[in-house]
Order: C-alpha cells, then sequence, then structure tokens
C-alpha cells in the first residue's frame, strides 16, 4: 500500500523559480588568468594555490603578484593523548622552536568558526612555527589540568615544555586572531 504526502510548496521543487520580472544574473565569466590557477592539497598537512595571479591595484590597474609557493592554509596538527603533547614538546624543544597550542572541543561553537582562521594564520607562521590542536574531550583531564586550560577556545604558546602565553578566545575570531598574531610576534622579539 502506498503512502501520499503532501508536500508544502516550497518543498515540491528543488529548483528555484525564476521570476519573469526579474532578469537572471549574467553568467560570470572568469578570466583567463585566473584559469591557469592551481589549487594542489597535500590531505592533513597543507592546502596550496600556485599559478600566476594577478591582482588589481587601487588605480584599477592589473599588476602581477609573486607566486612563492607559499600555503594559503595549515591543517593544525592533532594532539590525542598526554604521550603524544609530551613527544611534541620535545620535538620543539631539541629545534628551538615554540608550538601553539589550540585547546577546542568539538562542541564548541565559537572554537569550530575560529579554526579554520587559524588555520590561515599557521600559513603565515610555516615553517617556523608549528601549530597543533587539542580536543579536550579526547584527552585525559590530566593534560588540561596540566595545561591550565579553563575555557573553549584557548590558544597557547609554548616553549622549552613551558607556557609563555595564552589567548582566550571568547570574541570574535577576528580579534582572537590578531591576539594570537601578537602573541606570536611578541615570543620572536624575545
Amino acid at each position: 500500500m502506498s503512502e501520499i504526502v503532501n508536500l508544502s510548496p516550497s518543498l515540491r521543487s528543488l529548483k528555484p523559480k525564476v521570476s519573469p520580472l526579474v532578469p537572471p544574473p549574467p553568467p560570470r565569466q572568469v578570466p583567463s588568468s585566473s584559469r591557469r590557477l592551481k589549487f594542489l592539497s597535500f590531505p592533513g598537512k597543507i592546502s596550496l594555490a600556485t599559478g600566476r595571479i594577478r591582482a588589481i591595484d587601487a588605480e584599477e590597474k592589473l599588476q602581477e603578484v609573486d607566486d612563492d609557493d607559499s600555503p594559503v592554509s595549515v591543517e593544525l596538527g592533532p594532539i590525542s593523548s598526554e604521550s603524544h603533547f609530551d613527544e611534541v614538546m620535545e620535538e620543539a624543544q631539541k629545534l628551538g622552536e615554540s608550538v601553539v597550542i589550540v585547546w577546542m572541543a568539538a562542541w564548541c561553537r565559537k572554537c569550530i568558526y575560529l579554526r579554520p582562521k587559524l588555520e590561515k594564520l599557521a600559513a603565515e607562521f610555516y615553517p617556523r612555527l608549528r601549530f597543533y590542536h587539542v580536543d579536550v574531550n579526547a584527552v585525559p583531564y590530566r593534560l588540561v589540568s596540566r595545561a591550565g586550560v579553563t575555557k573553549m577556545p584557548t590558544i597557547q604558546l609554548w616553549r622549552d615544555d613551558q607556557k609563555q602565553a595564552e589567548v582566550i578566545g571568547g570574541h570574535k575570531a577576528h580579534f582572537v586572531v590578531n591576539e594570537v598574531r601578537e602573541m606570536i610576534e611578541n615570543d620572536s622579539i624575545t
């Protein structure tokens, strides 16, 4: 026996209705220079945009932009246990590098919005600075307590197995990213 289901008019069609009074937008023309732009992706690592890039300056003149094959964003490396955290700190100490740890949770809405912005920031400091993330619900509480994390998201700068500075990201993402950038730059000065 078949069942009859009445759908509302908005659900009857997946295609948007076109009004005869409003003409459809013209098809977007892609300049030939941007067709040569290649996007390369290495899963779990880096995303790159390579090729010939052009930009229009303030006087609306076409300018060539240098393409240095630097990453557009760098995925935050996951830390999944206390021993893995210790390995990351030990490796950074051997290399004399600082490490940025982003403490977040899967349920934290601000963490979700902030993550792609921090991945772009990580690209700015790649390869001299490594960015990692820790899901506080996936690691032992002992590690979260050891780091002194009380709010999500918390972004910390670590050097020589010691926390140097932190930013608690309870406000707008662009403010948090600017504070993290300042935190990193202040660390490189000292």
